[in-house]
């Protein structure tokens, strides 16, 4: 398959990817009244969203990295650009390892029902992927932006204020051990929140990108 239709087919996965939590509020609310069983579903749900958005992310990106390299060689200016697609390539490297990571939602189900720690680990891990992520996909975007402005497609820049960085994840331990547990569920639910205006951030640009290789 090529660029162009690597680009059209991890688009098309975005209804299976990018799961969205309705109502995180009420989510909360389902998960203390179910003694924490409605809980186990969010979890999951949020272990497979980090896994799958991220899969079809790094291939969305490599493929438009791919399309942009083969129309800047064709048209006699990839040399110019070189520095800036060896940039895309580090940070397209960056994806890649944590496409790798073990994220399968789940054994990590089972994992955090068995020992219940291992669900403080998953959010931790789910955070910090998030982190990760937008860093090198808005270094991405950035570049992609200003080569695909020379091809004469015209692509959304991305907007730095969405990285948000890292939780603290020491005082967050610390108050959910004082609370007795009680603080985990703003952790779940922040984490919920945070992870929708990642994944609704990142479609514009897939939008835009659509319709200039189409």
């Amino acid at each position: 398959m090529g660029p162009t239709g690597r680009i059209s087919a991890a688009i098309a996965q975005r209804p299976q990817t990018d799961y969205l939590f309705e109502g995180p509020g009420l989510n909360i609310f389902l998960t203390i009244i179910t003694c924490g069983i409605f809980g186990w579903y969010l979890f999951y749900q949020l272990m497979r969203r980090d896994r799958d958005h991220l899969r079809r992310r790094y291939e969305l990106l490599d493929a438009a990295n791919t399309y942009a390299w083969d129309q800047a060689s064709q048209r006699g200016f990839a040399d110019e650009l070189r520095p800036a697609f060896e940039r895309i390539a580090a940070n397209l490297g960056i994806l890649q390892v944590q496409t790798r990571e073990f994220r399968d939602p789940g054994i990590w189900l089972l994992i955090a029902i068995l020992t219940g720690i291992a669900q403080i680990v998953g959010y931790v891990f789910i955070d910090q992927d998030l982190d990760t992520q937008e860093r090198a996909e808005g270094a991405i975007e950035a570049e992609l932006v200003e080569i695909y402005a020379r091809l004469g497609v015209t692509l959304p820049a991305p907007d730095p204020s969405r990285i948000k960085g890292k939780h603290n994840y020491a005082a967050r331990i610390i108050v959910s051990i004082v609370t007795c547990g009680v603080y985990t569920y703003w952790w779940l639910y922040n984490l919920m929140v945070e992870g929708n205006q990642h994944v609704e951030q990142s479609w514009p640009f897939e939008d835009a990108l659509a319709a200039g290789v189409a």
